[in-house]
């Protein structure tokens, strides 16, 4: 993962103190939950593997499935403002996450430029993923959302060295309409949409992208 967690350029110094900090790995069981909504903030967590959603609930008490978290990615960056967890974290498969103590990591980061620049980095993605994901809620058709979801999974497995055209969605049908704001009805219908026009093979929560061009045009 180092392609993906290390800033490029970063010294030999500068590692050693970041595998201090990095120090420890936990499990999370598929289903299990690394940290609630109004948790005390005292970390902050990268996927080492498998995969995790984050979930809102809102003042109504409706729960919303607000990210996507593959190896790599950083969580926990929205408790650093308020000193506490804004959402859900939950395993969606079994996977782990390396555990960064941010008091530790905090200071790390003022003796190095490069991980500050890291730091900026990982809160930048999470910024760009966040209204990445309000502009496809507010400007695309359903269809439309569908195939952006599918083709922005295939990229970032992609990057991680996975095959792109041929993967497992761990997200359920239901998560994936609370993910999209649509209905489960309106997911299935679509995905079967896609399967009839030749773009996609599914079967169950495995997927194949036979048309990378044609869900591009979607």
């Amino acid at each position: 993962m180092c392609h993906l967690c290390v800033p490029e350029g970063l010294c030999a110094n500068d590692v050693a103190k970041l595998e201090h900090v990095i120090s420890i790995t936990r499990p999370v069981k598929r289903g299990d939950t690394l940290f609630r909504s109004g948790d005390e903030f005292n970390a902050l967590y990268a996927v080492r593997s498998g995969s995790i959603k984050t979930v809102a609930t809102h003042d109504c008490g409706r729960e919303q499935i607000t990210g996507l978290l593959l190896a790599g990615d950083a969580l926990g960056l929205d408790g650093i403002g308020h000193g506490e967890y804004q959402c859900d974290a939950v395993a969606l498969e079994d996977s782990s996450v390396c555990v960064v103590p941010y008091a530790l990591f905090e200071r790390v980061c003022r003796e190095s430029d490069a991980l500050q620049k890291r730091m900026f980095r990982m809160m930048s993605q999470a910024i760009n993923r966040e209204s990445s994901h309000i502009v496809r809620l507010g400007l695309l058709r359903a269809d439309e959302r569908v195939a952006r979801m599918l083709l922005d999974l295939s990229a970032r497995l992609a990057r991680r060295g996975y095959a792109a055209a041929e993967f497992t969605l761990r997200m359920t049908r239901d998560d994936i309409g609370s993910y999209l704001g649509m209905t489960l009805e309106t997911v299935s219908r679509t995905l079967s949409c896609f399967d009839k026009l030749g773009l996609i093979e599914a079967q169950g929560k495995s997927i194949r992208i036979c048309d990378f061009d044609g869900l591009r045009s979607v």
